[in-house]
């Protein structure tokens, strides 16, 4: 019996520090999901995204406009999913030279 009471209680901490952890967090805001995302395809030399249009609802960002080339593109993507609090990208950008 005390080893099923030792295994229920470890159970029932396992779950709860990660609940109290979540719970703890603050959600990154739309606005600043859009600055950076602003900020990280501006600066870089593949994406050169200073052009760009950035949509941000929810977490779920949308790029659109054109870029130079598919590494571009792919870049984008790949830039702006690594922006804290962004929980999609929706790439509507063009490849045109």
């Amino acid at each position: 019996m005390r080893i099923l009471s030792a295994f229920l209680a470890v159970v029932l901490f396992a779950i709860a520090i990660p609940s109290a952890q979540a719970f703890g967090k603050k959600a990154v805001s739309d606005d600043t999901i859009y600055d950076q995302v602003r900020r990280k395809l501006a600066d870089d030399p593949d994406v050169k995204g200073g052009g760009l249009e950035v949509e941000v609802h929810g977490g779920a960002v949308t790029l659109k406009g054109k870029v130079q080339s598919e590494l571009g593109k792919t870049k984008a993507t790949k830039l702006t999913k690594k922006v804290k609090g962004v929980v999609s990208v929706d790439n509507r950008l063009i490849v045109s030279m």
